[in-house]
């Protein structure tokens, strides 16, 4: 006998699950070293490119800042681009010399920086045919954040290229721009970019809707 109350299933109306930002525990499942726990056998982590790649061999570092101007020590970072002639490698292995995909993380130390070893990526054609700067997308999840952040880091000494780049040309503001630019150092005769970013409040990164 069918309940008074009762409804088919395609007519019940379920309320939405609450949102919840990542914590404490996407380093738990994500990032195993930061969080001092063993790391499997084939880890995805930080180190993207091994020394038989081709291509120039860069360290890419940085810090993650909120609004209040202070380090943001348990966040995580996934990047994602193309190898030294411009193609991704869709198939993730860590016997290849090159992967396009990789992860890292903020620390708890005093620096909190977070860092890639990798090779410089080559230009990537945009879907209306120009190429793009040389960049290496990055996605950012941390406390505080519901959905992961997109931004992008592109090279200081990539001038020409930056100028003419589909992507960053659409931002109008050059200061803007400028929050997407790593800057060049050299450190114990190796090449490295930093780029910090920004959440909220001055100088804040530029994010991408994609």
């Amino acid at each position: 006998m069918k309940q008074p109350n009762s409804q088919p299933c395609s007519e019940l109306m379920l309320r939405e699950t609450a949102s919840q930002t990542a914590g404490p525990y996407v380093h738990i499942g994500l990032a195993l070293h930061v969080a001092g726990l063993p790391e499997r056998d084939e880890e995805i982590w930080s180190r993207m490119a091994s020394p038989e790649a081709e291509g120039e061999h860069i360290e890419v570092v940085g810090t993650v800042i909120d609004g209040n101007g202070d380090l943001v020590r348990d966040a995580l970072l996934e990047a994602w681009q193309a190898d030294s002639k411009g193609r991704y490698q869709p198939e993730f292995d860590l016997k290849k010399p090159f992967n396009s995909f990789g992860r890292t993380a903020t620390t708890a130390d005093e620096g909190s920086e977070w860092s890639l070893t990798t090779i410089k990526p080559g230009p990537v054609a945009h879907p209306n045919g120009q190429p793009m700067a040389p960049h290496i997308n990055l996605a950012i999840f941390a406390r505080g954040v519901n959905i992961q952040l997109q931004t992008r880091l592109y090279f200081e000494d990539e001038a020409e290229a930056n100028a003419a780049c589909p992507v960053l040309s659409r931002i109008e503001s050059p200061t803007r721009r400028q929050t997407l630019i790593a800057k060049r150092e050299e450190a114990g005769g190796k090449v490295r970019y930093r780029l910090d970013i920004r959440l909220q409040g001055e100088g804040e990164t530029v994010f991408f809707d994609f």
